[in-house]
């Protein structure tokens, strides 16, 4: 092992991976100088020791130090050193004691007398695990068979200046709970207080430089040499150079960091500058093209000002032409002004005339209104005199009415006074009232029977729906302990309630997944031959008899969500399977195992689910597990050592074959388990006695539904007879009342009788004085009629003076008609005289119209394109654009738009013989390469500096570390001779 070290450190051309190969150096190569460290200081010269005078001197050190020496006593043990090892019930030892030398102790013997034993009790009795061996996972398998308890007992040498005496160590393994306790010197303690021992004596059981089971040597093989170096490190060199070994990894990490960055950057540096030179006939190109491009943007943003200064110079000639048209009209206006004034003159005085026709034609219509009003006033008269008239007749006849009323009065008075002579009958209202009452009461009574009977059939339902759950629940018990699946789920249940839960919402949730999730193995297989239950389940842990089967991941992770988050199940074991059983096949055909004594491959004698078959093939290797109907012969375990089978099960035993090829073929350990006695796949008959009590539950409860039947109709017949009797106390009620209110009734009206009386006497006296009042009426009506008489001729005489005053109208309205059509006539002549002259006038006026509008129309355009000019310019300045400024300065005054329009087009010709591509894009990504590749400068000069004090750190670690390397790997050859030489045999690390 040393040689290897020390081969694997010095060796120049080993891969970049290996940290300490590039870091470390040549050692006798290198430069001895000083160098500075990244403090600013001198670091020390390999010359000088770097390690502490403890390391030399203090206990620890001395230890480790003579440990390596290649003389020095050997009759006395060494700190920490195994004085005594004592075993009972361990493996194959039922009781043994070992007395080990104070020097290089071998352990001699051929395979299968204990030599790896002592290994594993040295290993278990110091407080680590089995992990560390690589044989049994359980401490319980280290027990002897038969036995319940181990005892390891391992005494250590002593350091005289922490201890008066040697430590002894203690440890018990319990097969029944596979646990192991701990003491130290008969105290009791615990696995870390034992392990926190054996480091401070620098024992390292998980360090395969200093423990090397046999179990552990392919692992030991496999160690790269950085992993060697560094458990021979921690085995015999001090923490300084620990520290410094991880040190110089760190720095040389980092070095090499810096130089994939510095080459990175140095490849991205040459790419770009390579991308430049390629790109720069081009770029410059595109830029003559943005040139152009900007003189046909500054030309077209020019366009308004052309355009303004061509509204402008039409804005004055419109005005010119408009000014013209403005003189010409005035002169017509002068030359026809008296055939004008004329033709004005007539139109006013026909004006006048309609005027006037106007004005009588009021006066008209005021005297048709006078003669309507008095029309109507004489009509309202008449109906006066008409409405008088039938009054008379109404008080004539009322006179005959009065005389009736006033005898039918007289009647009414005479028989009420013989009403209140007679005896009102006797009336015991209080005595209704309470024989009411007592029927309400009785019926209230009735109701709140009622309401209580109601309320013990509704608590009888309750009850009643209770016991006919339980009975349906009873029955489903039955049917599952009468169905296999219902006995499995029962079993699962018991194992894992957890799983039970997880399983029965799975089963109702199936269609939620992308494939079928299928439940555990409790549920999902049997044993297709009950005469190997018991080997199959010894086979099968609890856990992968509980273990949940999905077919993708995706449901894998949906399911483990819901479980866990949703449900919140802890006791839950999942495991994802695409697989078939193609995957696995069995190493040898079925039909050579009779030569072995075995019958089939566990996977035969169990049935489910190819997706579960695979899990378990997975995790247990069914298919390479063999089955067998007797116990194995020697021979046959001959045969098996020799096979490509390593599990095997008999009906009493299970056997696992453990190789190690590296030693030969006949380097092989086997480890036999009793088979454990079949709970799962057990094909058990009823429960009689549960089936029993189940029966007997459902007659008890169907018995107690029928006496609830019972009670409910008892009580409803309660509740009918109730009713009944409250209907007939309501029709009681009802005749009471009726019978009172008659009787209520006849006494009220004759309390009544005198205010009758009174009231029929008072419209007798009233009856009687409407007789006496209709002659004065009659003579009030007559003078009223007089009157009205009177008026009527007064208004006849009104009306024929207004006819008279309306025919006067008339007349001189048509003579003003009459005027104002000759006046009309005359004024239509004349204008047919004037108009010629007059549409020449007409024509004049819409032309300086036309005019006006022309010119205030292009003003408008004007100033609308002076407002966008300077709004150009004042965006140009908001924006820094300066070109466009300047070029709007030197515009000459006398260009057109024709003439702007043709550079234009000359310029986009030019454009279009250039090529035309992502110009802007190409410019851009040129100029920002250009400034990447300045920083990709400044940044590896930067780095390049970087790597010189990486550099000078991993020189400056290395010329202390390397010496100190040196001086320990002698040491370890030197102590690795002597003691090749005491055995008789010659050996050293090279």
């Amino acid at each position: 092992m040393p040689s290897a070290v020390a081969s694997r450190r010095r060796s120049r051309d080993e891969d970049s991976e290996s940290e300490i190969s590039e870091a470390s150096g040549d050692a006798n190569s290198a430069s001895k100088r000083a160098r500075l460290n990244y403090n600013g200081y001198a670091s020390r010269s390999s010359q000088s020791p770097v390690l502490p005078d403890g390391y030399r001197s203090d206990a620890n050190g001395a230890t480790q130090q003579e440990t390596l020496r290649s003389g020095g006593p050997r009759g006395k043990h060494q700190p920490g050193s195994i004085v005594r090892v004592k075993l009972a019930n361990f493996v194959t030892y039922t009781a043994v004691e070992f007395l080990p030398g104070p020097s290089l102790n071998m352990v001699i013997g051929p395979n299968g007398t204990g030599k790896s034993t002592l290994v594993c009790a040295i290993c278990l009795g110091l407080g680590w695990g089995p992990q560390h061996l690589g044989r049994a996972k359980d401490v319980s398998e280290y027990v002897k068979h038969g036995e319940q308890e181990a005892h390891i007992e391992i005494e250590l040498a002593a350091d005289p200046k922490r201890h008066r005496r040697n430590p002894v160590i203690r440890c018990n393994i319990k097969r029944e709970n596979n646990k192991s306790v701990f003491s130290i010197d008969g105290k009791p303690s615990n696995k870390k207080a034992v392990i926190e021992l054996c480091r401070s004596f620098t024992i390292q059981i998980d360090n395969l430089c200093q423990f090397l089971p046999q179990d552990k040597v392919v692992e030991f093989a496999a160690m790269t040499p950085i992993e060697l170096l560094r458990s021979t490190q921690r085995a015999v060199a001090p923490q300084e150079m620990l520290d410094m070994h991880e040190e110089l990894k760190e720095h040389r990490q980092k070095q090499k960091s810096i130089q994939a960055k510095v080459q990175g950057d140095q490849d991205a540096l040459d790419n770009l500058e390579n991308r430049q030179r390629m790109q720069a006939d081009d770029v410059q190109r595109m830029r003559d093209r943005e040139v152009i491009k900007e003189r046909v943007r500054l030309l077209e943003l020019s366009r308004p000002f052309a355009m303004y200064k061509q509204e402008h110079r039409k804005h004055n000639e419109a005005k010119i032409r408009k000014r013209d048209a403005a003189l010409e009209l005035e002169q017509m206006e002068r030359d026809v002004e008296p055939a004008l004034r004329a033709m004005n003159e007539k139109q006013a005085y026909a004006q006048q005339v309609e005027a006037g026709r106007n004005e009588r034609s009021t006066m008209v219509q005021d005297a048709e209104k006078t003669v309507g009003n008095i029309d109507r006033r004489l009509k309202g008269l008449s109906d006066r005199k008409a409405e008088l008239d039938a009054e008379v007749e109404a008080e004539k006849n009322a006179g005959k009415e009065s005389r009736k009323e006033i005898a039918r009065l007289e009647q009414n008075i005479v028989r009420l006074k013989r009403q209140i002579e007679e005896q009102p009958p006797d009336l015991d209202i209080s005595g209704y009232n309470e024989r009411i009452r007592e029927k309400q009461r009785a019926i209230d009574d009735a109701s709140h029977q009622i309401s209580d009977l109601k309320r013990k059939q509704e608590d009888i339902g309750r009850r009643g729906r209770e016991r006919s759950e339980r009975i349906q629940q009873a029955r489903r018990d039955l049917e599952n302990l009468e169905s296999q699946a219902g006995r499995q789920e029962s079993k699962l249940k018991a194992a894992s309630l957890d799983t039970f839960r997880a399983w029965e919402w799975i089963k109702q949730h199936q269609d939620d997944f992308e494939k079928p999730v299928f439940g555990p193995p409790i549920v999902e297989c049997s044993v297709t031959d009950l005469d190997h239950v018991d080997q199959i389940e010894t086979l099968l842990q609890r856990t992968q008899l509980l273990t949940i089967t999905c077919q993708t991941k995706n449901d894998f992770k949906k399911l483990s969500n819901i479980l866990h988050d949703r449900l919140h199940l802890a006791e839950i074991n999942m495991q994802h399977m695409d697989g078939t059983l193609n995957d696995f096949p069995a190493p040898i055909e079925r039909e050579q195992l009779g030569r072995y004594g075995l019958s089939g491959w566990a996977l035969d004698y169990i049935n489910g689910p190819e997706s579960v078959m695979a899990m378990l093939c997975n995790n247990v290797r069914l298919e390479r597990t063999g089955v067998g109907d007797r116990d194995t012969t020697p021979e046959q375990y001959e045969l098996l050592q020799n096979s490509p089978i390593e599990n095997w099960v008999t009906k009493k035993s299970s056997y696992k074959i453990t190789r190690r090829r590296e030693y030969g073929p006949g380097a092989t350990s086997t480890n036999v388990r009793d088979v454990k006695k079949a709970q799962i796949w057990t094909n058990q008959p009823v429960d009689l006695r549960a089936k029993r009590d189940l029966q007997e539950n459902i007659e008890g409860w169907q018995g107690e539904i029928a006496e609830l039947k019972k009670e409910i109709e008892d009580t409803q017949k309660e509740i009918e007879q109730l009713r009944t009797m409250i209907r007939d106390t309501q029709d009681e009620v009802k005749t009471l009342q009726a019978e009172k209110a008659q009787k209520q009734k006849i006494l009220s009206e004759i309390r009544a009788l005198p205010t009758k009386l009174a009231q029929q006497e008072e419209r007798l006296g009233a009856a009687q004085q409407s007789i006496s009042g209709v002659r004065q009426r009659l003579q009030n009506i007559a003078e009223k009629h007089d009157r009205i008489t009177r008026e009527r001729a007064e208004a006849a005489i009104d009306y024929v003076s207004a006819v008279e005053l309306l025919q006067t109208r008339h007349f001189e309205l048509n003579e003003a008609e009459i005027m104002l059509i000759e006046a009309r006539s005359d004024l239509s002549v004349l204008t047919d005289k004037n108009s010629q002259v007059e549409e020449l006038l007409t024509l004049k006026r819409q032309e300086v119209q036309e005019l006006t509008r022309q010119t205030k129309q292009l003003l408008q355009a004007a100033q609308a394109l002076l407002k966008r000019i300077q709004k150009d310019m004042a965006d140009a300045a908001v924006r820094g654009d300066d070109a466009y400024q300047d070029f709007m300065r030197e515009i000459p005054d006398d260009r057109t738009s024709e003439d702007l329009e043709t550079e234009i087009e000359s310029e986009q010709a030019r454009l279009e013989l250039m090529h035309e591509g992502n110009d802007r894009g190409v410019i851009k990504e040129y100029e920002a390469r250009e400034k990447r590749i300045g920083q990709l400068q400044q940044h590896l000069e930067q780095m390049r500096e970087e790597l010189v004090l990486a550099d000078e750190r991993i020189q400056g670690v290395r010329e202390q570390w390397e010496p100190e390397l040196d001086r320990l790997v002698a040491l370890i050859s030197r102590s690795f001779s002597e003691n090749m030489k005491e055995i008789g045999c010659a050996g050293e690390v090279g």
